[in-house]
């Protein structure tokens, strides 16, 4: 990928970063809260790479890379001892073998022009230049020093697509085609419950729900209209649902699954959030791990995606 290329990726990156974490929070489809600075420096980062990238573009180390143009020339590759390059010699010269440090006795030869002999310490011998003269520090096709002669593969320009669809469209989040190909995630064992507050209904998260459900030898839970909160998740197996939330550890790369079976009503569409008003569904033994994590729904309401959409945390409300 040639450099303006490079510089463009980085710029684009750099701004799309930027814009997911300051002036959105986008970001919350694909990390956790707690990631925000480490993106914003990272974006500050790149966004700086990319600028000081741009202001140097162009121009060229005048060590590296010197252009010839003919008789007359003198290459700084090809001094003689005194420092100096000798005139240029006809087009089409033959001299001597090229000796080079770690390569003595091979032979040097390119188009037009076989090279007198050199030694690292001085290049003696006859130095040259002129019309037809292939300097051994360029390529055979004439093109100057240390320039990048291999082919990018096209595939290397979809690095693009990311760093661009940050600005213009972000990808969608995680969701119900996600949750019904993942395994629900084991709910850890809780020794000793506390007692449920009063409230009716009362808040409860998937996972707490879950746990009342299957791990509480008091069965606090039962007969009590709680609410929950998720997503909708249809059924592999038939036409019920389940309320889902989606947990990342980390980053959605590592994100997990709870669900809670939902019975009474049929299933709303796909992704569609909902806070969800009801009482356990007897299934199993309650305080058991026979016990159905399931809710029979009573009243079901449509409410805009939570900002912390990615835990199983009581929700909370754009501010």
């Amino acid at each position: 990928m040639k450099r303006p290329a490079q510089i463009l990726l980085l710029t684009l990156t750099g701004l799309g970063l930027l814009q997911t974490t300051v002036f959105t929070d986008t970001y919350l489809r694909y990390v956790k809260a707690g990631l925000r600075a480490p993106l914003i420096v990272s974006g500050v980062v790149l966004l700086l790479l990319g600028l000081a990238g741009a202001a140097t573009l162009g121009r060229r180390d005048g060590d590296t890379g010197a252009d010839y143009t003919g008789p007359g020339h003198t290459d700084p590759h090809h001094m003689g001892a005194s420092g100096v390059g000798a005139a240029g010699v006809r087009a089409g010269c033959v001299g001597a073998s090229h000796v080079r440090v770690g390569r003595m006795g091979s032979d040097h030869t390119v188009v037009g022009h076989t090279v007198a002999s050199h030694t690292a310490a001085g290049h003696v011998g006859a130095d040259h230049t002129g019309a037809g003269h292939t300097d051994p520090h360029h390529t055979s096709t004439g093109h100057q020093h240390g320039h990048d002669h291999t082919s990018t593969p096209r595939i290397a320009w979809l690095m693009f697509l990311p760093a661009v669809s940050l600005l213009w469209y972000a990808p969608p989040a995680l969701g119900a085609y996600t949750a019904a190909r993942s395994n629900p995630k084991p709910v850890t064992v809780q020794k000793g419950f506390a007692p449920l507050p009063a409230a009716s209904p009362l808040p409860l998260t998937l996972t707490d729900f879950t746990k009342r459900v299957q791990q509480d030898r008091g069965l606090a839970i039962k007969g009590r209209t709680v609410q929950l909160t998720g997503f909708v998740t249809p059924s592999q197996d038939d036409d019920g649902w389940f309320l889902t939330r989606i947990i990342f550890t980390c980053c959605a790369a590592d994100s997990q699954t709870v669900k809670v079976r939902m019975y009474g009503t049929e299933a709303p569409p796909a992704d569609t959030w909902l806070a969800v008003t009801g009482t356990w569904h007897p299934h199993g033994t309650l305080g058991t791990k026979t016990a159905e994590a399931a809710l029979d729904v009573a009243n079901a309401h449509s409410i805009a995606q939570p900002v912390n959409a990615f835990t199983d945390d009581l929700p909370l409300r754009p501010s």
